[in-house]
């Protein structure tokens, strides 16, 4: 609970042949032996994910991947899970060996990388063997590290050339433009069955971390104390953020005068972005018996009774559109990259994801011109309340639904 979570960490990927020793490299990044290193090709199978720090960028979370010239059955899965790495990747590392130099297989990871405009860099490992090339550096116009991941050689130049082209844009702070310094938010936190014993979730505290990075002071409550919690303040909030599911029960006690919102919302436009997680909800006039509609969350959980994305989304969901639908759901990274046959994706707060992976996510569905909307949006919707909770973001509903 003390460190940055990996969804606000920049993710940076290594890529390479097997036993070009990017598993050692990650071992001389981290300065730990975190990735299992051995002679034997194909070591690596699924992703390999390790957090810590490289200042100056700050919090990041390194990729280690399986081989792209990996073999088989088995093989072709594991490049599968490798190449399906770069939709959450900010930063990527091409790793080859210094006597090898580029091959077919750097040539396609360096053209995966121009077609999704990811910045990488290419480390030519191994500068230790008798035959290496060490002056071979000529690679056009791509940043190249000579390096030697076994004796730590050229690492510190490695984390200079991340850091030279690490993306310098990426998530905006979470409330920048809802609120300002000297501001009092008021935050509904329901504690139910679905809340975890003794602890808040993750939304809910880094809107707290927020609001006191931008200088604002808040109050905290359950929806049973709104409103002797609004009689105990002195003026009214400036702004009220509530669990999704409280949304009926606190806007019918809330004054209409009084923006609110839903930390779900705010992620919304925090990770990916809430207009067109909007617009999805034109989607739902769509809808017909028997119609596909994949329900997407960003991390397991445990599923409780009465659990959202499994009973309450699909009984919202046929209660507005009066059709029996066909429901499909993923969690974690399963998401498909093949969206045809679905009429409607509704997406989770994606609170454990980057910017770069729900993005990823929302850039499918248009291709597929397949509408997504995410929880808090589609609650909003249902409890007759969305131009209320969108009008913080200077957005309106201005389409039919």
């Amino acid at each position: 609970m003390n460190e940055t979570p990996r969804g606000n960490r920049l993710h940076i990927a290594i890529f390479g042949r097997r036993n070009t020793g990017k598993s050692s490299l990650i071992n001389a990044l981290t300065n730990q032996d975190i990735a299992l290193v051995s002679e034997v090709a194909g070591t690596t199978t699924d992703p390999v994910y390790k957090s810590m720090e490289i200042l100056p960028i700050g919090p990041v979370l390194i990729i280690d991947t399986a081989g792209i010239d990996d073999e088989g059955l088995i093989g072709n899965l594991r490049i599968q899970k490798t190449k399906a790495v770069l939709k959450k990747t900010d930063v990527a590392i091409i790793v080859t060996e210094a006597n090898k130099g580029i091959g077919p297989y750097e040539e396609e990871l360096i053209n995966l990388m121009k077609e999704k405009a990811i910045p990488f860099l290419l480390v030519n490992n191994k500068i230790d063997i008798e035959d290496s090339n060490q002056n071979h550096k000529d690679y056009g116009n791509i940043p190249t590290v000579m390096v030697s991941a076994l004796y730590n050689e050229g690492i510190e130049e490695l984390k200079s050339k991340i850091i030279e082209i690490a993306p310098t844009t990426g998530e905006k702070p979470l409330l920048r433009g809802l609120i300002k310094a000297g501001d009092m938010v008021l935050l509904v936190t329901p504690i139910d069955a679905a809340a975890p014993k003794g602890r808040m979730i993750l939304p809910q505290v880094q809107v707290i971390r927020a609001i006191l990075d931008e200088d604002a002071f808040m109050t905290i409550c359950k929806e049973t104390e709104l409103e002797d919690t609004l009689n105990h303040l002195k003026g009214s909030p400036d702004l009220v953020i509530t669990d999704s599911q409280a949304f009926q029960e606190v806007n019918e006690r809330l004054s209409k005068n009084i923006p609110l919102t839903s930390f779900s919302i705010i992620y919304a436009n925090y990770k990916g972005d809430l207009k067109a997680l909007v617009e999805g909800l034109n989607g739902i006039k769509g809808l017909k018996n028997g119609s596909k509609v994949l329900i997407a969350e960003g991390c397991t959980h445990h599923r409780q009774d009465g659990d959202i994305g499994t009973v309450k989304i699909p009984r919202w969901l046929e209660d507005i559109s009066g059709k029996a639908l066909d429901y499909q759901w993923v969690t974690g990274t399963d998401f498909p990259d093949d969206l045809e046959g679905y009429s409607l994706v509704v997406h989770c707060g994606s609170c454990m994801q980057n910017r770069k992976e729900m993005l990823n996510r929302i850039k499918i569905a248009k291709e597929y011109g397949v509408p997504i909307v995410n929880y808090g949006v589609l609650i909003s919707y249902v409890t007759g309340i969305l131009d209320r909770t969108i009008e913080p973001f200077n957005l309106s509903l201005n389409f039919p639904i």
